[in-house]
């Protein structure tokens, strides 16, 4: 099989890992920067170029940064176009990038969520801090990823000041109610094809409140509940991914999600877990590229444990910061 890693930078711990898994198994594989592809839209014979060649891949694993999201969804949609399988579809990823459609989305299917308010006129403010139980509260960015653009605002005049900074920077926000009893930790739960592979739980650096790994946080193995297995699995195929990371709350009223990512980095569950992640998204690949029928996890909520698949060569070392590539 020839498969295809949608990803600016081949030296990253994802992409090297999932270049080497896939090799393991006998597949050919690719790394293309899909900022550096090209389109050609016909209605007889769709194409995406590279360099002056013709790309043809059976699966691709798109690994595109925020940053980049709209050029290169438009990319993996023409390779849609072309039937290519994809473990991730264009309109999933621009979904999963857009926080409030997400919580709208979450919410409407009863996936658990922190109370969440969302207006654009000043005026509205008091009665949104109201709504989601007032300070201390969680000021995010809709754009912000890996942590960045999240405020902790502990009282209302700090609230008003944050949401008025953002506001001089015309930047659209959230605002969520404050899980006290998480105590700065937070789970990742890596899905894919349905199914929970592996899981940690990550805890805040002193003094921080964001317990993401780039921001000086700690990780350990962790066993999920039934209920947070769940929770993770619909959260995933609410959002339409047949790879997701998702990021859960422990709460009094059961696991909450906080965010689905769709290009979830594996250097940090990998090395925390020890399961061979990569290997599990090449072997989810494997068992649905060649099929014709729906391209995307639509399994039910499975409450088998993850299965445990040890790495068969030491991982390269690199950054954690891969899930925007």
């Amino acid at each position: 099989m020839k498969i295809g890693i949608l990803s600016s930078k081949a030296s990253l711990y994802s992409t090297s890992r999932l270049r080497q898994a896939a090799e393991e198994r006998g597949h050919d594989v690719e790394v293309v920067n899909p900022l550096q592809c090209y389109m050609n839209i016909s209605v007889k014979r769709p194409k995406v170029m590279h360099r002056g060649g013709e790309l043809s891949f059976d699966a691709i694993i798109p690994r595109i940064g925020a940053s980049k999201t709209f050029y290169g969804t438009a990319v993996v949609r023409q390779f849609e176009m072309m039937g290519v399988f994809t473990v991730a579809e264009s309109q999933a990823i621009s979904r999963s990038r857009d926080k409030l459609r997400s919580m709208q989305l979450l919410s409407r299917e009863g996936v658990g969520l922190p109370v969440t308010g969302f207006a654009r006129s000043p005026k509205d403010l008091d009665g949104v801090i109201q709504s989601v139980g007032g300070p201390p509260l969680i000021i995010k960015l809709l754009e912000g990823t890996q942590g960045m653009g999240v405020v902790l605002a502990e009282t209302r005049k700090a609230a008003e000041s944050v949401i008025g900074a953002f506001r001089q920077l015309d930047a659209n926000i959230l605002l969520q109610e404050y899980i006290k009893e998480a105590k700065g930790s937070d789970l990742r739960a890596l899905v894919v094809g349905g199914r929970v592979v592996a899981a940690m739980e990550r805890h805040a650096a002193p003094g921080e409140f964001r317990s993401n790994l780039h921001r000086g946080g700690t990780s350990n193995p962790v066993t999920l509940s039934a209920k947070e297995r769940n929770t993770a699995i619909r959260a995933a195929r609410v959002m339409g991914l047949g790879l997701a990371g998702v990021d859960l709350l422990r709460s009094e009223r059961g696991p909450l999600v906080i965010e689905v990512n769709s290009s979830p980095g594996l250097q940090g569950i990998e090395t925390t877990t020890g399961v061979d992640v990569a290997g599990e998204i090449i072997e989810y690949i494997e068992n649905h590229a060649t099929h014709d029928d729906d391209q995307q996890a639509t399994s039910s909520d499975d409450p088998r444990p993850p299965r445990n698949r040890a790495r068969s060569r030491k991982a390269r070392p690199a950054s954690l910061g891969d899930e925007s590539e």
